[in-house]
């Protein structure tokens, strides 16, 4: 067989491949326990930190 025989395996491959891939960042992104971490890390650019003013 050759690549070009073999093409459009590679395709459906390539589909199931990023779909598996997507759901599981959704899964990671949207998963209970990081929310907290998500939250903290959002609210960065919001925090006063006493270092940052000049005396």
């Amino acid at each position: 067989m050759t690549l070009i025989e073999l093409q459009p395996v590679f395709s459906t491959l390539w589909v199931v491949w990023f779909f598996v891939l997507f759901t599981g960042i959704l899964f990671y992104a949207l998963s209970p326990k990081r929310k907290r971490g998500f939250e903290e890390r959002a609210n960065i650019p919001f925090r006063d930190d006493p270092r940052d003013r000049l005396s």
